[in-house]
């Protein structure tokens, strides 16, 4: 089974970072207020970065990795 690291930009101008099996799915519940509690807080706008991986374990990693970073690193990887 695949999963996905995901980082959204939110309508305030701050990011989040998860993994879910089905990111489209998982951003909906974002959207629809059943996501993540800072989710609820800061309204998601859209996916900016996605990874593929082939466990939960990496994909975990990964994600621990991406929220130590600072913001401008967090920028830097998405490209902006």
């Amino acid at each position: 089974m695949k999963y996905y690291l995901y980082i959204l930009q939110t309508k305030d101008n701050t990011l989040y970072c998860g993994i879910a099996k089905d990111i489209q799915k998982r951003f909906c519940e974002h959207i629809n207020g059943k996501g993540a509690k800072y989710t609820r807080a800061h309204k998601p706008d859209k996916i900016v970065y996605t990874k593929e991986f082939d466990s939960k374990s990496e994909a975990l990693k990964e994600e621990y990795r991406i929220k130590q970073l600072s913001r401008a690193e967090k920028l830097k990887l998405i490209g902006e």
